[in-house]
């Protein structure tokens, strides 16, 4: 079964245009996979806003957040795992979601869950 990351994402990001608000994600700039321009980096995290006014071709899967967007007047690809989204949020007053993906395995069903009987 696929991680619930993907899903939360793709919710807020409809909650938050829903009010009309701008989203925006907070993604770790050493992630596999990451396809970002650049010098855009800071601290190795990067800040990207994924509205559908600031996009073209946006499209969130179950694997990645990818869309083109204009980087000093230059478009560019870009392509964000969905592990590597450390939150998203409205830009204007702060309300999404901080993600721990610390513990999140690429590993699909191999792990068997940890249950302890309480008495």
């Amino acid at each position: 079964m696929p991680g619930v990351i993907p899903y939360l994402i793709r919710a807020y990001c409809n909650w938050i245009e829903d009010n009309n608000l701008t989203p925006y994600v907070l993604v770790s700039a050493k992630s596999k996979g990451l396809s970002i321009p650049d010098g855009f980096e800071n601290n190795g995290k990067i800040v990207l806003n994924i509205s559908a006014s600031a996009t073209a071709d946006r499209l969130i899967n179950n694997e990645s957040i990818s869309f083109k967007a204009r980087f000093h007047g230059k478009s560019q690809k870009i392509i964000v795992p969905c592990e590597a989204v450390m939150s998203i949020y409205a830009n204007e007053n702060g309300e999404g979601m901080l993600f721990d993906n610390k513990g999140i395995s690429s590993d699909k069903g191999d792990k068997k869950p940890s249950l302890t009987i309480l008495d």
